[in-house]
């Protein structure tokens, strides 16, 4: 089978995010965007050929031991391509990639994980509807979970 490379770039990269969002701010390898009023940020660095999808969830010093331990099973188990991590006094949905290996198809799914994973926090604390096998007390444990409290930056 032939695979032939995306060759993603700030360009392509605009093009995908004006699509989806609701209102777009920023430049290229720097925007701020909302999707169903759930805030996104995206970050590339041609150079170092990285990228990122952020998504601000909560004051991280917010968050007690129950709820931080069951967003760590999460990045185990159900939050899958995106993780749930801390900076800066913040926990954010991450999704982290090399920017020109991606494909548009996998822009969007990524944009879909981040969003999912931010909604989703407290709850589920899934990225998508699959999840890795579970260890039943660990199951548990999400399941118990309080809820946080959302922030916007």
């Amino acid at each position: 089978m032939l695979s032939f490379s995306q060759e993603m770039n700030n360009d392509k990269l605009q093009d995908i995010y004006t699509s989806i969002s609701d209102s777009i701010q920023g430049n290229k390898g720097a925007w701020q965007f909302f999707v169903k009023e759930v805030q996104l940020v995206s970050f590339t660095d041609s150079t170092h050929n990285r990228m990122r999808i952020i998504s601000p969830i909560a004051d991280s010093n917010s968050l007690d031991d129950k709820l931080i331990k069951a967003a760590l099973v999460a990045n185990f188990h159900t939050a899958l391509d995106v993780k749930y991590a801390v900076s800066e006094g913040v926990l954010w949905a991450v999704f982290i990639h090399p920017l020109k290996e991606l494909t548009e198809h996998q822009v969007r799914d990524a944009l879909s994980q981040v969003y999912h994973a931010n909604i989703n926090f407290g709850t589920t604390f899934s990225s998508t509807s699959l999840s890795f096998p579970w260890l039943g007390k660990e199951r548990e444990e999400i399941k118990e979970a309080p809820k946080s409290k959302k922030i916007k930056i």
